[in-house]
């Protein structure tokens, strides 16, 4: 069985690493990494992952507006998606 593929988009790196850390230690494999929206979309084209998990708030392109163009991109199969607005409860969709 493959490791589970996932994105993780987040302004801070802190924030990056600590996830990149937890899934990897639980064997899940971080795919790509970004900084803000554009380069979500941008990952998520490049690396076709099984899971998203994308902060709300980021500069540019913010989460809602790459959640939305990710999963109207009729090329691949809409991943699943968890955003947070800097705070512990994660919306999934």
């Amino acid at each position: 069985m493959s490791a589970l593929r996932v994105v993780v988009a987040d302004d801070q790196a802190l924030v990056r690493t600590g996830f990149r850390l937890i899934l990897e230690s639980e064997g899940i494999e971080v795919v790509a990494e970004a900084e803000d929206g554009e380069q979500a979309v941008a990952a998520v084209r490049r690396t076709a992952p099984e899971v998203v998990l994308m902060d709300i708030r980021m500069p540019g392109l913010d989460g809602l507006e790459a959640t939305r163009r990710i999963l109207a991109d009729p090329s691949a199969p809409p991943p699943r998606t968890a955003s947070w607005p800097r705070s512990p409860r994660a919306s999934w969709r």
